[in-house]
């Protein structure tokens, strides 16, 4: 655990082969919301880290990290009210406190530029931090709900009332390297929502949507992550996989 703001979120590291320029930070998904519908769960800890086995199987020998989500792997840390895995889990606190953890994870590599890789709502978390900072040089997401808006209408959920939208300030983005990994046959966010969010974006940004075929929402993106990672895609995003073990 580090201190990161209001909160203390669980980390792991992998230190690159060199000095690393660019640190790659994967962030986790949203994990155990609820244990019903409309009821909140007791630990948000997630069943299944996604992001963490992406992370464990990031190409190259460069500098990764991964980062979970508030109140994940330690329900009794600081702040963990279940407000922030509902309906603020995308709130000012959160992204500030998570902008706090990539500042000590950023310092302790030794790095100066960050690309963030986030797995469901850690691509909504990890859009609205490149949004805000001016450090990111690539972002990359997996089964990402980037549009909140348009998520929650399209389940009939209730709005996450104290959370930021990432599709708010997408247009921010616009010069940003991208690449939105989404499952075809995802239905819990589907393939619409990462066009609707590249859409607010000036034309001819630098961003690519990739369908996998024959993919949900969980498995099994960590399966298939080796493959992926190496797409050509990829290639637009500054120090993607470049260090070779």
């Amino acid at each position: 655990m580090i201190p990161a703001g209001g909160f203390d979120l669980a980390v792991a590291r992998r230190p690159g082969i060199a000095r690393p320029d660019v640190l790659t930070v994967y962030i986790e998904g949203d994990g155990f919301s609820y244990a019903a519908p409309g009821r909140r769960a007791m630990d948000p800890t997630p069943t299944d880290p996604v992001a963490l086995r992406l992370a464990l199987r990031h190409p190259g020998g460069g500098a990764v990290a991964w980062l979970a989500r508030p109140c994940q792997y330690g329900p009794r840390a600081r702040n963990c009210q279940s407000d922030y895995w509902s309906v603020a889990r995308y709130a000012p606190e959160v992204i500030d406190g998570t902008g706090a953890a990539l500042d000590r994870l950023k310092a302790d590599a030794g790095a100066s530029r960050l690309i963030l890789v986030g797995y469901s709502g850690g691509g909504a978390l990890a859009a609205l931090l490149a949004e805000r900072r001016d450090d990111v040089v690539g972002l990359v997401t997996v089964a990402a709900n980037l549009d909140l808006g348009a998520w929650t209408a399209a389940h009939r959920l209730t709005p996450l009332s104290r959370s930021v939208d990432p599709a708010t300030d997408a247009a921010r983005l616009s010069r940003l390297p991208q690449v939105h990994f989404v499952g075809a046959e995802d239905r819990n966010v589907t393939p619409a929502i990462a066009r609707g969010f590249v859409g607010k974006m000036a034309a001819g940004a630098p961003v690519a949507i990739v369908t996998v075929a024959g993919q949900d929402h969980g498995c099994c993106w960590a399966g298939q992550w080796p493959l992926l990672a190496m797409r050509d895609d990829l290639a637009r995003v500054p120090g993607w996989g470049s260090v070779k073990p």
